[in-house]
């Protein structure tokens, strides 16, 4: 089961160090993917974080992607990029990046999916929001496990399920067919 770390400094009070601190453990303990998901910082703030994240992690299988900035991702020497559901295709940024740069993407429904995995540029897709959050305001919709194994069903892609995750949960995660989980809370 793949562990995605999606970093979140701003909810938990954190400087940009004690989030180094925070993905360097998280990768040392297993997390194989660290999603810089900074959407506050400056365009120079976020590059050097990005770069003190990616230095952190070096000795580490972890790879770090950043959320929505495919130029601040190959700046920083960072293995790749997540896209949200509104970004530009996933094709458009293949075009532009070296072989092995690894795009993800949000996805909410089954028609994303369809959509994402037609365009045809992603390596993997993140399903959510699937339980309730603590990221998320209360009556934010909630898919549940059943969506998510219609999910994972439906996409050739991997897919990483994200929202509510839990250490007790991710047997039931892997069991409606994710190859893995997103999380925020469990890693802060």
């Amino acid at each position: 089961m793949i562990r995605h770390f999606v970093t979140d400094r701003g909810r938990f009070g954190l400087t940009p160090d004690a989030l180094v601190e925070r993905a360097a453990l998280a990768a040392r303990s297993g997390a194989a993917v660290i999603q810089v998901r900074e959407r506050d910082l400056a365009d120079r703030a976020l590059l050097d974080l990005v770069r003190r994240i990616v230095d952190a992690v070096r000795e580490t299988d972890a790879r770090v992607l950043v959320n929505d900035r495919p130029d601040v991702a190959l700046a920083s020497g960072a293995a790749g990029v997540h896209l949200r559901g509104d970004s530009p295709p996933a094709s458009r940024v293949r075009a532009i990046v070296p072989p092995g740069f690894l795009i993800g993407r949000s996805v909410h429904s089954l028609d994303e999916i369809d959509a994402a995995v037609a365009d045809g540029g992603c390596d993997y897709l993140v399903f959510g929001t699937v339980f309730p959050s603590g990221g998320k305001p209360e009556g934010h919709p909630v898919a549940g496990i059943d969506a998510l194994a219609r999910a994972c069903a439906r996409s050739p892609l991997p897919g990483i399920a994200i929202g509510g995750m839990t250490p007790a949960r991710e047997a039931e995660v892997a069991r409606a067919g994710a190859a893995g989980l997103a999380a925020v809370g469990w890693f802060m």
